[in-house]
């Protein structure tokens, strides 16, 4: 059975072109970047899509998320923060130099 596309907002996306997303061959680049710009509805169409294991290994492993999705995912998947690569490698600096 051949799985639909999920259905995502272009907005998360605005940087690259749309229609020419391969969503099995670059599935570490949707699952973050919906988590990180995505909400509710778009979290559920890549769950639903991907295998929650997938889409766990690539959370832990990715380099940054904003810290309210990273509780988020933490609490889908029931993963301390502490396990999240993101969480133990936060910019030492967390905002920008006053010039």
């Amino acid at each position: 059975m051949i799985m639909q596309k999920p259905v995502l907002n272009k907005r998360i996306f605005w940087d690259v072109n749309f229609d020419s997303i391969d969503y099995d061959d670059k599935y570490g680049f949707v699952i973050e970047r919906v988590f990180e710009r995505g909400d509710v509805c778009d979290i559920r169409e890549v769950r639903r899509y991907y295998s929650d294991e997938k889409i766990k290994k690539v959370l832990i492993e990715a380099k940054y998320l904003p810290e309210i999705k990273m509780y988020l995912a933490s609490a889908i998947f029931d993963i301390l923060p502490v396990n999240f690569r993101c969480y133990t490698q936060t910019q030492s600096m967390k905002e920008l130099w006053p010039y």
